[in-house]
């Protein structure tokens, strides 16, 4: 691929890029290509704020947790596993199995071009493949997600969550956030 074959950049990617610095990249594991038998659960947890636990003790280093993380996948029942071409294990997730720890934005209202940061450091666009979700929890507050990737998700964090309704507009009687070429509906504009 030539220099003027190459897709163009994009900022917001860009930026966050450059925050982590010359980190080798490797492409993922094709997890969805494999299809080895399923060996049960194991106790690995994800906590809601996105600590590994295996057998009730913190995972403290940062790339076995990445590792671990390339090779999650949602199964089609919605169980989430580790998978290899070997061996498929569940695990548990206390509530998405990624947060979202970082944001860059670029533009305004339609224009408007938002990336996040994963605490596994994934490099995530808003955009029609990666799109943002609002959810209410069970005291009405936010939660607001990004899809990953293969129906995984992150969970953005409260300080995020912030600056996200920092942007929002009201829209047809919703809040709405613009990104991506997409509008995101938050939540009513005047919840009853």
């Amino acid at each position: 691929m030539t220099q003027s074959d190459a897709p163009p950049s994009d900022p917001t990617i860009d930026r966050l890029s450059a925050a982590l610095g010359d980190l080798p990249r490797r492409g993922l594991p094709p997890v969805d290509a494999w299809n080895p038998p399923y060996c049960g659960e194991i106790d690995m947890r994800i906590a809601s704020d996105g600590t590994w636990f295996h057998n009730g003790s913190p995972i403290r280093r940062p790339a076995l947790v990445k590792l671990f993380a390339s090779i999650l996948r949602r199964e089609p029942d919605g169980r989430i596993v580790l998978v290899t071409p070997a061996e498929s294990v569940g695990i548990t997730v206390d509530d998405a199995p990624f947060v979202a720890v970082e944001m860059a934005v670029e533009g305004d209202g339609a224009d408007r071009r938002i990336a996040f940061r994963t605490n596994v450091d994934d490099l995530v666009p808003v955009d029609a493949e990666h799109a943002l979700r609002f959810d209410q929890d069970e005291a009405g507050g936010l939660r607001p997600y990004i899809h990953v990737r293969r129906g995984l998700w992150a969970l953005v964090t409260r300080a995020l969550t912030y600056d996200l309704v920092a942007l929002a507009e009201e829209c047809d009687g919703q809040l709405c956030l613009s990104a991506g070429g997409l509008v995101h509906r938050i939540a009513p504009a005047d919840p009853a």
